[in-house]
């Protein structure tokens, strides 16, 4: 029997490759002689990176970018055959994970070290950049990245604004000429699962600003200064972002590389599910298992069960889920090849003590599942009819 286990990670408790070992050392309990194969995965947001990483045997660079609130930080990104595509996250450079819950202020946080990354990469020869823009902590419209790479973004006196969302206000006017050129020369795929626009009701701040610590005032002076921000952009270079479909992805920096790069976009399931060779995996198998922390009706918005499910149905392979918690709407997932969904979780305890037993109980439901899968097979032991 050949299964395949493919998991995201299960956030503050285990990478996705530490959920896929687990998995399969459940597996394995009862079918010691299953052909497993551990494919971790991502889908756009934190662990994309190492989930490429660990698909391609590619190598990480370590270097010390600024972080949402100007300090320096020790970041990460990687570098991938063929022809030497960098793969960055947004996140190890401007991420919400970088903050403390009271440090949170989307008017203060720049995207200056996702720039910073990408021009460390320029430097070090890359042309070809696959960006993983979930869990960022910024709504400042990509207006830092812009200036790390050379923009210059001038107020009324034509002195160089500051950085943040705040800063966004006192722009009037972009200087591209010492933008770097590199860029033009470059191909950059954005792994992101967001389509909501730059503004509106259903934009980058209205949308994800709280969630990064904006007040009810925040998000309506953050969506004046997006609105503004979005405007000047119109008017240097024709590209209206205002209501474009992914603009608003974290913070807007989607904005600004559908502006200002040669760029594509596509949910950060399938670019994972590409590098990694999923796909050819899926031939000859049985079943796959993929989960993560929590599973609910977002999840069929592109999350990783979800793209991982419509990939194995194209070969015919029912997909089962393993969660940490279970949310309403799970069953917009089953036309999609998910077969059943089962949390981890065997009896009433904290959250605390769920994240801290999380390989176990993973291990324990996966063997479980496997015994409802096949229960034919027989491990070390004779049954008799009685």
């Amino acid at each position: 029997m050949k299964i395949i286990i493919a998991p995201d990670s299960f956030k503050g408790s285990l990478s996705a490759a530490d959920a896929a070992k687990a998995i399969e050392r459940g597996i394995k309990s009862y079918m010691p002689d299953a052909e497993t194969v551990k494919v971790p995965m991502a889908d756009g947001g934190e662990g994309t990176l190492d989930s490429l990483i660990a698909a391609t045997n590619g190598k990480k660079i370590q270097v010390t970018v600024t972080d949402p609130l100007g300090a320096p930080v020790e970041a990460m990104y990687g570098i991938i055959e063929p022809n030497a595509t960098c793969i960055i996250e947004m996140a190890s450079a401007s991420g919400l994970c970088l903050l403390t819950e009271d440090q949170r202020n989307p008017l203060l946080a720049t995207t200056y070290g996702t720039g910073e990354l990408i021009k460390h990469a320029l430097d070090a020869g890359c042309r070809n950049f696959i960006l993983a823009i979930g869990g960022s902590a910024t709504n400042d419209g990509g207006a830092g990245m812009l200036q790390a790479l050379g923009m210059k973004l001038i107020d009324t006196s034509g002195q160089s604004v500051g950085t943040g969302g705040a800063a966004l206000q006192y722009i009037s006017a972009i200087d591209d000429s010492k933008f770097d050129p590199r860029i033009a020369e470059s191909s950059f795929l954005l792994a992101c699962d967001v389509q909501n626009p730059f503004i509106g009701l259903h934009g980058a701040t209205r949308v994800y600003g709280p969630q990064k610590g904006a007040t009810l005032e925040m998000v309506e002076n953050l969506e004046s200064y997006m609105t503004a921000w979005a405007d000047i952009i119109g008017a240097k270079t024709g590209i209206k972002l205002h209501e474009m479909p992914g603009a608003g992805a974290a913070g807007g920096i989607g904005g600004a590389f559908l502006a200002f790069f040669p760029v594509e976009m596509k949910r950060g399931i399938d670019v994972v599910i590409q590098y990694s060779q999923l796909c050819d995996h899926l031939e000859g198998t049985d079943l796959v298992i993929t989960g993560e922390g929590q599973i609910d009706a977002q999840t069929a918005s592109g999350k990783t069960p979800m793209g991982v499910a419509q990939a194995a149905l194209k070969y015919g392979v029912p997909t089962i889920v393993l969660a940490g918690s279970i949310g309403n709407g799970i069953e917009q997932l089953y036309p999609y090849g998910i077969v059943s969904v089962h949390s981890i979780v065997n009896s009433p305890m904290s959250l605390q003590t769920a994240i801290e037993k999380a390989a176990e109980l993973l291990e324990q439901r996966a063997e479980q599942v496997i015994r409802t899968f096949a229960p034919k097979y027989l491990h070390n032991t004779n049954l008799e009819a009685k």
